[in-house]
C-alpha cells in the first residue's frame, strides 16, 4: 500500500479485522506485505511493514496488487505506471490523477493484462462507478448529475438552514473537520471537477479529462442567493453535471461536463441531500432515473470502497479473470461550455429611473435570451418624472439559453449607466423534473 493517512489507516484496520472474511470472498488470503510512507517514524505500530522506499516496495516480487491512497499527481503516477507495466494490478482512490492522466494508466493496464480499479475515487462508499461501468453497460446513459463534494454541500446546507454567510458556514465546516485548512480544492470546485471527468468518461465511453470540465466554486454564493432560491421553491447545490447531447442537424453528438452552483427544485431528490453526504442522479434511456446516495468521503467509507476493489482484483487473480477494461469506443467531442444551454437567475442592482426595465429587457432580447419572469424589490425601475434615483433590485429568470449568449448579455448589462452592478448570476437546473418547460 502506498500512503497511510486517514484512508490508508482504515484500510489497514479492515484488512486485519476482516482477514478471514476477505479471504473467503477473494478465494485466497489477502496479505498486506508493505506500506510506503514519507515519514516511517509516525507509523511505528506497523513495524516491519513500513518503508520509505515506495518504488522498491512496488518492485518486490511478492507484491501482486498495489493500493494507492497518497493522492496527487506525482509520485503516484510514476509508481502506478511502474506497477501496471510489471503486471501488478492497481487499486487507487486518486481522482486527480485519474482525471488528468487516467488514459496512461488504462493503457498500461491493457498492455500488461493487469487490473485497474478506482471505485473509491468518486463518492466514497457509494457504489457508483461499478454500476456505471458494468450494471448499466447495456443501456445508454444520457445524464449524470450530482453532489460529489461533501465540504461544499455541508457549507451550502448550513447557509440554507441557518441563514449564515459563506464565511460563517466555512468556519463551522473547518471547526467540525469537514473542510481542510486550505479548502480551495473543495470550495473552488476542483475536487468535483476531477470526479465529473471520471463520471463522464465512464458514462459516455469517451475520454474526458479535468481540463474538459467547466469549473466554478461556491465562494460567491451569498445569503441573498440562498433566500432568492427559497423564494423560487429551490435550493442551491454545487453540482457536477455530465450530459450526452444527441446530434442536431450539422452539430454532431457530443458530451459536456461542468461543475458550478445551481438552483434546483426543492422537489428534486438531490435537494434533500444535506450535510456532508453525496448523491448522484443518473438518467438512462431504458433504466430511467436512478439515484445513488451515501457518505461520499471519510476514512472508513472510502476504505470500504478500496476494500471492495481489492477483493475484486484478488478474485480475478485467483480464478484467472480480468476486470473491465477502459471503454472509449464512442470518442465523442466535448461540447464547449459556451454552447451548453441552461436557465439563469440574474440579480441586478439598478437605478430607480424611467425606462430601465425596458432597456434591460431589450438587451436580453437582442442577445437571444428569452425572459421567463421578472421580479423587483425596492425602488421603481420604471418610475416616472418623480425619479428619486434610489436603487432597486431586479431579478430576471430566463428560459433556456446558451452560456455564451447569457455571458454576453451580462457583460453588456454591466456597462449600462442604469445598472449599478450585477449582484449574481446563478444557473437554474430542472434536472429532468417532469412537467418543467423552458
Amino acid at each position: 500500500m502506498l500512503g497511510c493517512g486517514t484512508v490508508g489507516g482504515e484500510v489497514v484496520r479492515l484488512l486485519r479485522e476482516q482477514a478471514g472474511e476477505l479471504a473467503a470472498r477473494a478465494g485466497a488470503p489477502v496479505e498486506l506485505v508493505g506500506v510506503a510512507v514519507r515519514r516511517p517514524q509516525r507509523h511505528a505500530d506497523l513495524g516491519e511493514l513500513i518503508t520509505a522506499d515506495a518504488s522498491g516496495l512496488v518492485a518486490r516480487d511478492d507484491v501482486d496488487v498495489v493500493v494507492e491512497v497518497i493522492g496527487g499527481i506525482e509520485p503516484a503516477r510514476t509508481l502506478l505506471l511502474e506497477a501496471l507495466k510489471a503486471g501488478k494490478s492497481v487499486v487507487t482512490a486518486n481522482k486527480a490523477l485519474l482525471a488528468e492522466d487516467g488514459a496512461a494508466l488504462a493503457e498500461a493496464a491493457d498492455a500488461s493484462g493487469a487490473d485497474l480499479y478506482y471505485e473509491a475515487s468518486v463518492a466514497g462508499a457509494i457504489p457508483l462507478l461499478r454500476p456505471l461501468r458494468e450494471s448499466l453497460a447495456g443501456d445508454r446513459i444520457t445524464r449524470v448529475a450530482g453532489i460529489v463534494n461533501g465540504t461544499t454541500n455541508f457549507i451550502l446546507s448550513a447557509m440554507t438552514s441557518s441563514g449564515a454567510s459563506y464565511a460563517e458556514a466555512l468556519e463551522e465546516a473547518t471547526r467540525l473537520g469537514y473542510a481542510e485548512a486550505d479548502p480551495s480544492a473543495d470550495v473552488d470546485g476542483y475536487d468535483a471537477a476531477s470526479k465529473a471527468a471520471i463520471l463522464a468518461s465512464l458514462a459516455f465511453h469517451t475520454r474526458v479529462t479535468s481540463a474538459d470540465v467547466h469549473c466554478e466554486g461556491i465562494r460567491e454564493v451569498t445569503a441573498a442567493d440562498i433566500a432568492a432560491a427559497a423564494g423560487m421553491d429551490c435550493v442551491i447545490k454545487l453540482l457536477a453535471i455530465c450530459e450526452r447531447t444527441p446530434a442536431d442537424g450539422d452539430t454532431p453528438e457530443s458530451v459536456s461536463a461542468r461543475v458550478h452552483p445551481a438552483m434546483i427544485p426543492a422537489s428534486h431528490p438531490l435537494a434533500a441531500v444535506d450535510g456532508a453526504f453525496n448523491a448522484v442522479f443518473v438518467e438512462a434511456e431504458a433504466a430511467g432515473q436512478l439515484m445513488f446516495y451515501g457518505q461520499g468521503a471519510g476514512g472508513a467509507p472510502t476504505a470500504s470502497a478500496v476494500l471492495g476493489d481489492l477483493v475484486a482484483v484478488a478474485r480475478n487473480r485467483t480464478v484467472g479473470g480480468r476486470g473491465p477494461r477502459e471503454s472509449t469506443y464512442a470518442s465523442l467531442p466535448v461540447r464547449p461550455m459556451g454552447s451548453v444551454p441552461t436557465r439563469y437567475h440574474v440579480s441586478l442592482d439598478v437605478a430607480d429611473r424611467a425606462g430601465v426595465l425596458s432597456t434591460i429587457a431589450g438587451e436580453f432580447a437582442r442577445h437571444g435570451v428569452s425572459i421567463a419572469a421578472v421580479r423587483q424589490t425596492g425602488g421603481r425601475p420604471d418610475a416616472g418624472d418623480d425619479d428619486t434615483g434610489e436603487p432597486a433590485r431586479l431579478v430576471v429568470v430566463t428560459h433556456t439559453a446558451p452560456e455564451a449568449a447569457l455571458a454576453d448579455t451580462v457583460q453588456v448589462l454591466s456597462g449600462l449607466d442604469a445598472v449599478r452592478g450585477v449582484e449574481s448570476v446563478l444557473r437554474v437546473e430542472d434536472l429532468g423534473r417532469k412537467g418543467v418547460t423552458g
